[in-house]
C-alpha cells in the first residue's frame, strides 16, 4: 500500500514538472483568476477607474483648542473665539458672561475630514484641524469635541483628541524662525463615526466603472479586458463601454458582488495616453507624453544677452573758478549673442525627441520657447498645455 502511495505521488509531481516546463505555470481551473504582474506601462483597473457610487463624503465642525502655551487668538481680535469659550462655559455651568477673558490658550479652529463610503459606526477616520484666527501656532493643543456635519446638515462625526502639528514658530527680539505651518494639524483616528451615510453596496442600481482620464480607447481596452475575463468564468460577456468615460457591467447571478468587483479591480491593461506636452514656465517643467511626436524640423537657438553698466564720474571745477562740482553719466552698453548649433529633431517615440533635444544643449526655458515655435510651425503633433 505504501509503495503504491509513493508511485502515486512521484506521477503527480512528475505531471506538475511537465506542466511548469510546457506552458510555465501550472494548469488553474476554469473558474480560478489567476494573478496578472502589471510590467511596462500596465495599469490595473482598480488603479484607472472607480466604481461609480462608492465615494468619499466630506464634512466638516467648528471648535476649540485649547491648552496652547500663549500662542491662541487674542480674544479681542477673533470676537468668535470669546463668544465660542463663553458659550463653552455657559453650558457647564459657569458663567463669565461679565468677565473680561484674558486668555491666550485658546484657539477657534475648523475641523474637516473626508467619510469613507460605507463605513459603520463605531469606526475611526483621521481629521484635519486649521485655525481660524489669529493664533500663531497649534502646537502642543488638544481638540475638544467637536461635531462634524456633511452637506445635508446632519451630524455624522464628533472629534476630539490631542494635535500632531509639524510645524513650529520661534521668536525673538530681533529674529523669528517658522518651519512649516504650526497653525494647522492633523489628528490620527481622532473622530468617531455617530451615524452612517444611507444606503449599501448591494443596492448600487447598476456597476459602471468610471475613468479617471476619460479616453474612448481606454474605456475599450477594459470593455475588452473585463469580457476575456467573463468568458472564461461565466461563458459570456458582461461589460460594455457606453461613452469616453464609463463601462457598464452585467451582474452575473452566481457570484457575490464584491468578488467580482475585486477580481475586475486586478485586470491589467495599458491605458492610452493622448498626446499632450505641458510647460510650467514660473518653475521651467517641462513633461512630455509617450504618444508625442514632432515632425522632422531644423532648430536652433541662441541667447541673446545685453549688459548696461553705468559709471559716473565727478566732474571737479578749476581752483578759484567759482565753479560747481557736477556728476558726469557714464553709460556703456554691450551685446552678445551665443553661437547657435542647428539641430535636426524629430523621432517617432518619445526617447528619439528627448535625444535630439539634448543634442542642443538647452536649459528648460529655453526648451518651453522651442516647444512654443515648434507648435507654432505645425511640426509638434500635440497638445501643448501652458501652465
Amino acid at each position: 500500500m505504501r509503495a503504491a502511495l509513493r508511485v502515486l505521488q512521484a506521477g503527480l509531481v512528475l505531471a506538475l514538472v511537465l506542466a511548469l516546463a510546457l506552458d510555465g505555470a501550472p494548469v488553474l481551473p476554469a473558474h480560478a483568476a489567476a494573478p496578472v504582474i502589471a510590467t511596462g506601462g500596465f495599469a490595473r483597473i482598480k488603479d484607472v477607474a472607480s466604481l461609480k457610487g462608492v465615494r468619499d463624503n466630506q464634512i466638516v465642525g467648528y471648535g476649540l483648542v485649547t491648552g496652547l502655551q500663549g500662542t491662541g487668538d487674542t480674544l479681542r481680535n477673533a470676537q468668535f473665539t470669546e463668544q465660542s469659550l463663553q458659550s463653552m462655559l455657559d453650558r457647564m455651568g459657569i458663567n463669565v458672561r461679565d468677565a473680561r477673558l484674558r486668555t491666550r490658550n485658546v484657539a477657534a479652529v475648523m475641523v474637516t475630514a473626508d467619510l469613507p463610503p460605507y463605513v459603520g459606526a463605531g469606526s475611526r477616520i483621521d481629521v484635519t484641524v486649521t485655525s481660524l484666527g489669529d493664533a500663531t501656532s497649534l502646537r502642543g493643543g488638544t481638540l475638544l469635541m467637536t461635531p462634524l456635519s456633511g452637506g445635508d446638515g446632519n451630524v455624522y462625526a464628533a472629534a476630539q483628541g490631542p494635535l500632531a502639528v509639524s510645524g513650529f514658530s520661534a521668536q525673538g527680539q530681533a529674529e523669528q524662525l517658522t518651519q512649516g505651518v504650526p497653525t494647522a494639524g492633523r489628528i490620527p483616528n481622532g473622530a468617531l463615526i455617530e451615524r452612517e451615510v444611507p444606503g449599501a453596496f448591494r443596492d448600487l442600481p447598476e456597476l459602471i466603472f468610471e475613468l479617471k482620464n476619460p479616453d474612448f480607447k481606454t474605456a475599450t481596452l477594459v470593455a475588452d479586458a473585463i469580457n476575456a475575463y467573463a468568458i472564461g468564468r461565466f461563458r459570456r460577456r458582461i461589460a460594455s463601454p457606453r461613452d469616453q468615460r464609463s463601462v457598464v457591467l452585467q451582474r452575473p447571478r452566481d457570484m457575490v458582488l464584491p468578488r467580482l468587483v475585486a477580481e475586475i479591480g486586478d485586470l491589467t491593461i495599458q491605458p492610452d495616453v493622448p498626446a499632450r506636452v505641458v510647460v510650467d514656465q514660473r518653475t521651467g517643467t517641462v513633461v512630455i507624453g509617450r504618444n508625442v511626436q514632432i515632425s522632422t524640423v531644423a532648430v536652433t537657438h541662441g541667447n541673446l544677452t545685453v549688459r548696461v553698466t553705468e559709471t559716473p564720474e565727478v566732474s571737479q571745477p578749476a581752483p578759484f573758478s567759482n565753479g560747481q562740482t557736477t556728476v558726469v553719466p557714464r553709460t556703456e552698453v554691450t551685446a552678445r549673442e551665443e553661437t547657435g548649433r542647428l539641430a535636426v529633431i524629430g523621432g517617432s517615440d518619445l526617447q528619439t525627441l528627448v535625444r535630439g533635444l539634448n543634442q542642443v544643449g538647452l536649459k528648460p526655458t529655453d526648451i518651453i520657447a522651442i516647444l512654443q515655435a515648434v507648435k507654432t510651425a505645425g511640426a509638434l503633433q500635440a497638445e501643448l498645455v501652458v501652465q
